[in-house]
C-alpha cells in the first residue's frame, strides 16, 4: 500500500510498500491490511502505527482527522502530527498537545457555536414568516 499523511500546510509522510496500518477511531483501534475493502474512518487523537515491507514499524502521534482507503492508497488527513520512536514521548504529546484545548481554541469553538445557534434561530424565524 501507499500511505500519505497530509497536514493542512504540508505532506507529513509519503511511504511506499506499507504492509500494515493501525489507527484509532472513536469506535476503537482497527487495522488495515493491503486487501481490505475501501473505507473511510474518522480518526481521534492517538498513536497511528504503520509497518513497511522491511519490517520497520513507525509510530506517529495524530490529532483528529480522516482516513481514506481507496485501492492500494491510504490517505490520512490530520490537523497535526508528530513523528517519533519513543512511544512514551508520543503518548505524552497526544495527551498534552492534542487532547487539551488552548484557551484560544475554546473561545473560538464557543464563538462558532453561538454563530451556529444564531443562524439556526434566524433561519427558523425566516421560515415561519
Amino acid at each position: 500500500m501507499t500511505l500519505k499523511i497530509l497536514l493542512p500546510a504540508k505532506v507529513f509522510a509519503l511511504e511506499q510498500n506499507v504492509v500494515r496500518i493501525v489507527a484509532e477511531t472513536p469506535g476503537g483501534s482497527f487495522g488495515i491490511l493491503p486487501r481490505r475493502l475501501d473505507c473511510v474512518a474518522a480518526l481521534e487523537p492517538g498513536i497511528f502505527t504503520y509497518e513497511t515491507d522491511d519490517a520497520q514499524e513507525v509510530f506517529v502521534a495524530i490529532d483528529e482527522g480522516v482516513l481514506v482507503k481507496a485501492g492500494s492508497v491510504v490517505t490520512v488527513s490530520a490537523r497535526r502530527a508528530i513523528g517519533g520512536v519513543d512511544l512514551e514521548k508520543l503518548r505524552n504529546a497526544v495527551e498534552e498537545e492534542f487532547l487539551t484545548l488552548t484557551e484560544h481554541e475554546q473561545v473560538l469553538r464557543s464563538a462558532m457555536a453561538r454563530l451556529e445557534v444564531g443562524f439556526m434561530r434566524r433561519l427558523v424565524s425566516f421560515h415561519n414568516e
